[in-house]
């Protein structure tokens, strides 16, 4: 099997959304072709209340996909189709926004550590205007395989390999053929993952470092069939996110992902008279 070549290094960004949330933010205009089929990933991590207690009040999306996955700390979700859930460590809430949704995202604590992370997942140009859903997974729900060396994968989403043995996550059947992982390593560990060949692979590192790979950076994998991973002289953890490419055109303003601009336009008009929902 041909191995993923690291194909280029991304650094995550300081930024800031919601009501004033600090957060590092991995996304832009200039990343679409690296990511895709995602658009963008952000992670929030802070043990001080004043950089996440404002969360994220009522805020529409339309025309893709949003994965929110705990670490550590507790987060309310509720939605105009009437779903409200909290999610905590190792917990997800896999939002298809589609035509359009009307949710909020905040902070179940005052004080103690916020880590968790959002993806956003496109959705092809068939299918954005489909119906919304919502689901909430528990950290229970969540496949995991431990090796002899003491590698843990927890397979959110997709069907992979690890070291030979597959694996099959949480979500499944998207046209994207979305893989979600949250990886484990001891220090010095080795680790395959199987995927398709053409599936984009991205790497990112949230504890430690791999050999390619420092702490805080994205890495983006091009063809091959095998992603191999190695972690540094200390424990590593991070994420491997995959996907199926779409190869369409992306047209983005704030919360609305379509192919054109003229869908952009419809879909500020459509959240300005109400109709987002409808």
């Amino acid at each position: 099997m041909s191995p993923k070549k690291l194909e280029q290094v991304i650094q995550s960004q300081p930024s800031s959304d919601g009501d004033g949330v600090r957060i590092n933010r991995i996304a832009g205009q200039h990343l679409n072709s690296r990511l895709d089929p995602f658009l963008m990933l952000d992670e929030i991590r802070s043990e001080d209340s004043a950089d996440y207690i404002g969360g994220f009040p009522p805020h529409p999306h339309r025309g893709f996909e949003t994965i929110t996955y705990m670490i550590e700390g507790k987060l309310r979700h509720t939605d105009h189709m009437g779903n409200e859930g909290v999610i905590e460590s190792g917990d997800v809430q896999w939002m298809t926004a589609a035509r359009g949704v009307i949710h909020s995202e905040m902070p179940e604590q005052e004080d103690g550590m916020m880590h968790g992370f959002q993806a956003w997942l496109n959705l092809p140009a068939s299918e954005k205007m489909n119906d919304p859903a919502y689901r909430d997974i528990r950290s229970n729900e969540v496949p995991e395989i431990s090796t002899s060396g003491g590698t843990l994968v927890r397979a959110i989403a997709g069907q992979v390999e690890v070291d030979g043995e597959p694996i099959t996550g949480v979500v499944n059947g998207l046209t994207t053929e979305a893989v979600y992982l949250d990886i484990s390593l001891p220090a010095e560990a080795e680790l395959a993952i199987g995927l398709p060949e053409e599936h984009r692979a991205l790497v990112f590192v949230f504890e430690g470092q791999t050999t390619e790979l420092k702490n805080r950076h994205m890495g983006a994998y091009g063809d091959g069939e095998l992603l191999q991973l190695k972690s540094g002289g200390q424990p590593t953890r991070l994420l491997v996110l995959a996907g199926k490419p779409l190869a369409e055109p992306v047209v983005q303003y704030g919360p609305f992902v379509m192919n054109t601009t003229a869908e952009i336009q419809q879909a500020i008009q459509d959240y300005q008279t109400g109709r987002l929902t409808e």
